[in-house]
């Protein structure tokens, strides 16, 4: 489990993936990852063939915000000199469930993109989607098996909750235990909007809250995951829920 949250640890550290190296601070890194998690992981947020650049003058892996069209990067605040201390924590620790947590946390991870094609995704919700995968495959579960679940914001299941928030959390399973859920589908795709408006019960409250209608609006727009699930974080930070 644990070379699921380092592999892609050369996007962190700004280094090609061909040519960066197989260890970082002593650990191994930029392995593949088993049963072909991150290939599913990233069709839940990228298309599939060839990737085409989508933003002009943007070919970082500073991940461009979807809530305000800016670049993480801030040569005084967020820059990898810098962030070095962090981009550590989220790879060397040998325990997975600690991993887990530190990225499920993190605010260092959430300043990457999973792609330069693709700006808005997320690397640090793309990699937490590649280990909920990992964990379920490595269980004998199939995606077609797999749901989207609601949970109460403290609870935090090892390797399968891939978003914290301060109204709820969200997992992957097999099992709803009576949660708000929605199955994934078939196959994974950027199906992100089409899985958020098949929950049994809507986590936001709208009827409520103007903000919370906002975000539910623009979630129902969203196709990628990884990018919809920082938009929530994002947003919650900025306006609470």
């Amino acid at each position: 489990m644990v070379a699921a949250y380092r592999h892609d640890a050369h996007k962190l550290n700004g280094e090609p993936h061909r040519t960066a190296p197989d260890t970082f601070a002593g650990v191994p890194v930029n392995q593949p990852t088993p049963h072909g998690a991150d290939a599913d992981a990233s069709a839940l947020s990228r298309p599939p063939g060839k990737p085409e650049k989508t933003v002009d003058n943007h070919d970082t892996h500073y991940r461009l915000s979807l809530l305000t069209g800016e670049s993480a990067y801030d040569p005084d605040d967020f820059a990898r000199p810098m962030l070095s201390e962090a981009i550590s924590d989220l790879l060397t620790s040998s325990d997975p469930e600690t991993i887990h947590r530190t990225w499920l946390t993190s605010d260092v991870a959430s300043g990457f993109n999973e792609s330069v094609y693709y700006p808005y995704t997320s690397l640090k919700y793309h990699t937490l989607l590649v280990a909920a995968l990992l964990d379920a495959y490595q269980q004998d579960q199939e995606f077609e098996d797999l749901l989207l679940i609601v949970d109460d914001p403290d609870e935090v299941e090892p390797f399968r909750t891939i978003y914290a928030g301060e109204q709820f959390s969200l997992r992957l399973g097999s099992e709803s235990g009576g949660r708000p859920w929605a199955r994934l589908g078939s196959r994974p795709w950027r199906s992100w909007a089409a899985t958020w408006m098949r929950l049994t019960a809507n986590p936001l409250k709208i009827d409520q809250n103007k903000q919370a209608m906002v975000l539910d609006a623009n979630l129902r727009r969203i196709g990628a995951w990884s990018t919809a699930l920082q938009y929530i974080e994002n947003f919650e930070e900025e306006y609470g829920l």
